[in-house]
């Protein structure tokens, strides 16, 4: 295996000219993704879009009922939160309605739902406003002010139930759209400014909604990508200008990560993928973390070869040729870590797993093109100075001592060893799954504070439905039908993390009068249409029950939804013709939320069966792939135990930030083992073959995990809360996977060559 990876790279130094055109190749591919990938994609795909045009339609689905355009809570492409004390006033009346006409005058936005504008609920449909004349009584204000909270569309919905939060739904008109602003603080503006007419009334305004969020979130990652690159690039090279103490080593193994975070980024674009969240931060730092990782192994190699007074063609060929495999085998194991997430059920992550074997695969190729190239041109005449001014070179030996003291009680730190893991890893297993929708946007930001306010006042922006759905042998207008739905509302209403129920019950009890089911479901026609097909479909024998749902983590919803769905099976047993069903996005979540666990089971198991079927080929034994995954489980043991210590859950950034870890924490352990088969052929002697193989490679490990350690740390200040989760838990892995492959590895693999010696040994003689 070693002779045929020394064929196969060996060419990159002996024929540059090949390396270097090599190099021009893929940097133009990248640079063709940056400006218009379409050049090359439409080559590609005018064959598949002319087979997708002639392909059979099925049956759409069926058409809404004419003539209708139903009231939507929930469709509202963003939301005006206003909060004040003086709606119900005279001056606060007329300041509301100035805002709402601002709004309405501007080119981009169109309809606007509040309260003022809620469908009347009297049976002549005659129009009465909410809010009356400025000229109108105190009293008058105070009526208007029960008025509206008693209109089912109002109360709890459009207004707060103490009357101080006042939403406005807002929807756009898309081809006058200028900017990201039209939809997010340009709204707020322009409301600030109609209401400073009014310096007596005290309001506050903010904006959210499905718009809002996701520009919110897009604008956090475009920021985040350029300052916290240069963050974290800058403190690599600070870090690896003081371990190296040499310039010329710094510059040359910072072009290998810097051109495949290049390459990866514009081919990226071909795919489509450059607008996933953790593309803009992590991946890039995660990518030239890792190609930095196996640079400085490299460059550690070559200026020794230097020392040894090697030229600078030389000194590179043989480095290639001792590091050069266990650098391929890192990025294979790393690209497979990373690839065990496109097994995921949710797309981000599926997404985020192909860049990141992508980026890992180009990586590679820089760093085994870039860095022997470099090194053996007149670059690298001058790699080798500084080295023996290495800080870590200068203090390996006292680090040594704690090999030592291991390789003389490796029984009892193996079982240890293996007893504390066992404990970390029952302990992470009691990690529960949970998901928010505010935990991509930045805690301080406008939309998630709106959205903090709006779980406050109205009980949630999330919106879950019951969907109620009955046979041809139910009448539409039969009673049985009023009933169930008052039985569903009831049951709701009992529960108090679900907000404000909304059905054809709640605007059937607003109309005056009283009576029996069937004289009430009478009354539905005298609904107004927007109303009554917003929650009622008789066409299609369907209805359905509206709530509302907070961003507490949809794990809290878990109990709820799972009582509602033992009582909604009860009332099925109690009304044959009926199907009750929950639906809505909260729903989806929620019915989701254990598929992180099995994605992240999925993931790891896969990523370590294959890591170790591939260590175990390389070595050709099956007792060095088993060393090389046990001292990895303890890093991410740890890193489990520490979320559930400090009552974190079980996330979409976790299940990427364990496998990701995985695939890095592996690195190390790779290039320990290689270096140790390497000496153990040149000694009987297991602990000296330990020894040589630490201070071989023990420079390279601490000074990679220093500089991974640093670049991850960087990440920390971001002001998202998935970056600094994936921050943290990449720093706590990688932190103590150095001393699971410095002090683990070390005891297994003593402890295991140990007992097969003593086992052939009788044979032997």
């Amino acid at each position: 295996m070693s002779r045929l990876f020394d064929r196969s790279t060996g060419w990159i130094v002996d024929r540059p000219l090949a390396a270097w055109l090599l190099l021009a190749v893929l940097s133009g591919f990248a640079l063709i993704g940056y400006y218009d990938p379409r050049l090359v994609t439409d080559l590609f795909t005018a064959a598949t879009e002319e087979s997708e045009a002639t392909r059979p339609n099925p049956g759409g689905t069926a058409a809404p009922p004419p003539n209708v355009d139903p009231i939507s809570l929930a469709n509202a492409d963003a939301i005006v939160v206003v909060e004040s004390d003086q709606f119900f006033t005279p001056a606060g009346a007329k300041m509301i309605r100035q805002v709402v006409a601002r709004l309405q005058a501007q080119d981009h936005i169109g309809d606007i739902l509040w309260m003022d504008e809620a469908p009347p609920l009297n049976i002549f449909g005659l129009r009465e406003p909410i809010f009356p004349h400025s000229e109108a009584s105190a009293e008058r204000f105070a009526a208007a002010r029960d008025t509206a909270l008693a209109h089912p569309l109002v109360g709890g919905q459009l207004l707060s139930s103490d009357g101080r939060t006042l939403l406005l739904l807002v929807n756009f008109k898309w081809l006058s759209i200028d900017g990201d602003e039209d939809c997010t603080s340009g709204l707020r503006q322009l409301a600030e400014q109609a209401a400073a007419d009014f310096p007596d009334i005290k309001a506050t305004f903010r904006v959210t909604g499905r718009v809002p969020l996701y520009v919110t979130a897009i604008q956090s990652h475009e920021l985040n990508q350029w300052r916290y690159q240069l963050i974290g690039y800058g403190m690599i090279a600070l870090m690896s200008t003081i371990l190296f103490r040499g310039v010329t080593a710094v510059v040359i193994v910072s072009l290998a990560p810097s051109l495949g975070v290049f390459w990866t980024l514009g081919m990226l674009r071909y795919f489509g993928f450059q607008d996933n969240p953790f593309n803009d931060v992590v991946l890039p730092i995660l990518i030239s973390l890792v190609g930095l990782t196996d640079g400085v192994h490299l460059m550690v190699q070559i200026r020794r070869n230097r020392v040894s007074g090697l030229s600078t063609r030389d000194a590179s060929r043989l480095g290639i040729r001792e590091v050069g495999l266990a650098c391929g085998l890192t990025s294979l194991t790393t690209a497979v870590g990373f690839g065990s997430l496109a097994l995921a059920h949710h797309e981000i992550v599926r997404e985020f797993g192909w860049c990141c074997v992508l980026g890992v695969i180009l990586t590679f190729i820089a760093v085994v093109t870039t860095i022997p190239l470099a090194c053996s041109s007149w670059l690298g005449r001058r790699v080798h100075v500084g080295h023996d001014k290495g800080l870590i070179d200068r203090h390996l030996n006292r680090i040594g001592g704690v090999v030592e003291f291991v390789l003389a009680r490796p029984t009892a730190f193996s079982l240890a060893g293996i007893f504390i893991t066992l404990a970390l890893f029952l302990t992470s297993l009691t990690l529960r799954p949970d998901e928010r929708n505010s935990n991509a946007l930045p805690s301080r930001s406008e939309a998630a504070i709106a959205l903090a306010q709006m779980d406050a006042a109205l009980g949630g922006l999330e919106f879950g439905y019951v969907d109620v759905h009955w046979s041809d042998q139910i009448a539409a207008n039969s009673p049985e039908v009023l009933d169930v739905i008052r039985s569903i509302d009831l049951i709701v209403r009992d529960e108090p993390l679900l907000g404000h129920p909304l059905s054809i019950r709640n605007f059937l009890d607003a109309l005056p009068g009283e009576g029996e089911a069937e004289d009430r479901m009478s009354m539905l026609e005298l609904l107004p249409p927007p109303l009554k097909r917003a929650f009622y479909t008789p066409e299609r024998r369907e209805a359905q029950i509206s709530f509302r749902v907070q961003d507490l983590g949809i794990a809290r919803y878990g109990p709820v939804f799972e009582r509602l769905e033992v009582e909604l099976a009860a009332m099925e047993a109690k009304h044959p013709e009926f199907n009750l069903s929950l639906s809505g996005s909260a729903v989806r979540r929620w019915r989701n939320l254990y598929q992180i666990v099995v994605d992240l089971a999925t993931s790891l198991g896969t990523a370590t069966l294959i890591i170790f079927a591939v260590l175990a080929c390389v070595y050709r034994s099956l007792r060095m792939g088993l060393i090389s995954v046990i001292p990895n489980m303890f890093p991410l043991a740890f890193t489990g135990t520490y979320l559930v210590i400090t009552g974190q859950a079980l996330e979409l950034v976790s299940v990427c930030a364990f496998t990701v870890c995985l695939g890095i924490a592996v690195d190390d352990t790779i290039h320990f083992l290689t270096r140790f088969e390497e000496e153990r052929k040149k000694t009987d002697n297991q602990d000296e073959a330990i020894r040589r193989a630490f201070t071989g490679v023990g420079t390279a490990l601490i000074m990679t995990t220093v500089i991974l350690v640093a670049g991850f740390s960087t990440v920390l200040f971001s002001d998202s809360r998935d970056h600094r989760i994936f921050a943290r838990m990449g720093t706590l892995t990688i932190a103590t996977a150095l001393l699971g492959n410095l002090i683990g590895g070390s005891i297994f693999v003593g402890v295991l060559n140990y007992a097969h010696i003593r086992k052939t040994q009788p044979a032997d003689e």
